[in-house]
């Protein structure tokens, strides 16, 4: 998988293996973007150009060839999420006592180490972070570069603190990556020891094309739909469950019917009865919360007149009926209702009961 391989923000890709070819790579490198905009992606085929065995070049510019031994290794952790679960199974068969002491990585190549956020606060913790600085300063076994890649910018203050110190005098020989969505979360001094390189969103039609090849079972209508709701994330539109995401807009349109245009409850009722207790419940209970704030801005987009960012666009027929009776002010009061419910999800509270308050309190006078 060579460079020509990642789809969209060119440029940046571009600097980026500018700078390898020049050998003026910073030490540490902020890439931020939305969720599934490719940060990771792009961060580990960084991580193989640097240490690749037989690298190649296209365009001019250094490539990694993607089937060397480092190569391979390093691409081993592609499934980020697959490996995270492992690394937490793992820690679940430890005693009791040793659970308390470990903490979460990945790593598929001695010199290339992944650190991800550590649950259950799902933060990167001070035991963490010590752990590069313990092998930060050692030259790498097999490899040109050490490499550490944080996959997420919610840092505790002493982990922060902590980096920072890495920052400050880093060996010549080890490069670290920060993954962000916000790079504002990250400490000042961070940032400004870093280099933030932006990954922007992928034009709607250029992920159009890109679901053509990767999901060819979907429908045109299906892609034209995913790529306006992933909002330029390939990542997001290559993974989207457009039947889960369907079913929970069927909800969440019966909800805003009945709040805006009224009729009988029994129906709405016996939706509301489905979001059971438990984790399936709760997962489908944050899709009909997401799908709701989604067609809210809709409806927002065609009150303004701006029906062209509408993304619901195979439903816009009855978006604009809806739109007729939700106003500003009837909007902004059902995202505040909607936060309300998302408030007392974390306090267990029942979800049939809460999303049946949830539509009464929104129904229109």
């Amino acid at each position: 998988m060579p460079f020509s391989d990642f789809h969209g923000n060119a440029e940046t890709v571009h600097r980026l293996r500018d700078m390898l070819a020049r050998e003026r790579f910073p030490h540490a490198v902020v890439l931020s973007g939305a969720r599934g905009s490719g940060k990771y992606t792009l961060a580990l085929m960084l991580a193989q150009a640097l240490n690749c065995l037989a690298p190649t070049e296209t365009d001019g510019l250094p490539d990694f060839c993607g089937q060397c031994a480092n190569c391979r290794r390093i691409a081993l952790a592609a499934d980020l999420e697959a490996r995270f679960a492992e690394a937490v199974e793992a820690r679940e068969g430890l005693r009791e006592a040793d659970k308390k002491d470990t903490r979460l990585f990945v790593q598929t190549h001695p010199d290339v180490l992944i650190i991800p956020p550590d649950p259950p606060q799902m933060m990167i913790k001070v035991d963490q972070v010590r752990r590069v600085i313990e092998t930060i300063y050692y030259r790498p076994s097999e490899a040109r570069e050490r490499v550490y890649i944080f996959t997420d910018s919610a840092f505790m203050k002493e982990a922060a603190n902590s980096l920072l110190k890495v920052l400050e005098e880093p060996p010549e020989f080890a490069t670290i990556f920060l993954l962000s969505e916000n790079p504002g979360e990250l400490l000042p001094t961070i940032r400004s020891r870093s280099m933030v390189f932006p990954l922007g969103a992928v034009p709607v039609d250029e992920v159009e094309r890109y679901l053509a090849e990767q999901r060819p079972e979907w429908k045109p209508p299906q892609r034209a739909l995913v790529a306006r709701l992933s909002e330029g994330a390939l990542g997001r539109a290559r993974s989207f469950d457009v039947e889960a995401y369907v079913a929970a807009r069927a909800d969440a349109l019966a909800l805003l019917s009945s709040a805006l245009i009224g009729g009988e409850h029994t129906a709405l009722f016996k939706i509301t009865e489905s979001y059971r207790p438990g984790a399936e419940g709760r997962e489908k209970t944050e899709q009909l919360l997401r799908t709701l704030y989604s067609l809210l801005r809709d409806l927002m987009f065609l009150g303004s007149g701006a029906p062209e960012l509408v993304q619901n666009t195979d439903i816009q027929s009855q978006l604009t009926k809806l739109a007729e009776g939700a106003d500003f002010d009837w909007i902004a009061a059902a995202s505040d209702r909607l936060a309300e419910v998302e408030r007392g999800m974390r306090r267990n509270l029942l979800r049939s009961l809460s999303l049946d308050g949830l539509s009464l309190a929104l129904e229109k006078g």
